[in-house]
């Protein structure tokens, strides 16, 4: 079984309790998971030949919250190739905002960009109609866990 690390992005701590209802979702499947709340690069490259799950919202203006921003930027400035990354990506957002799940779909276009293997879509979360998105991602979580298997 894989060995995950959980990349939060969090304002108001959605994005953090999506993550920890997907922490037991990947146990029950095998999988060794840790959750970083406040992620640094060293923490990213523990999981380069493993697996990494970006959970983030976004902020207003469609950018990454304050908690996983240093980390995004450390990996476009110092990492750029990435072959041996599996990784997967939930996007928190409100669809009232311009531009939506902002945070996510950066992340996975830099992933993409240093090619990183994503497994699976990103999933998109509305905040307009889905208030608890756990509803969305726990199953989707389910699912993804049986891919990186």
């Amino acid at each position: 079984m894989a060995q995950v690390g959980i990349f939060v992005g969090t304002v108001y701590g959605n994005a953090l309790l999506v993550a920890e209802e997907a922490e037991p979702l990947l146990v029950e499947q095998g999988h060794q998971v840790t959750i970083f709340e406040d992620p640094s690069l060293e923490d990213w490259l523990r999981y380069s030949n493993d697996v990494a799950l970006v959970i983030t919202s976004t902020t207003g203006q469609g950018d990454l919250p304050d908690s996983i921003a240093p980390l995004f930027h450390a990996i476009k400035d110092n990492l750029g190739y990435q072959p041996t990354l599996r990784y997967g990506v939930i996007a928190l957002g409100d669809s009232s905002y311009d531009v939506f799940c902002g945070g996510g779909k950066q992340f996975d276009a830099l992933l993409q960009e240093q090619s990183a293997q994503r497994i699976g879509d990103v999933l998109l979360v509305d905040a307009t109609e889905n208030p608890e998105p756990e509803e969305m991602t726990s199953p989707w979580v389910e699912q993804w866990a049986k891919q990186i298997s």
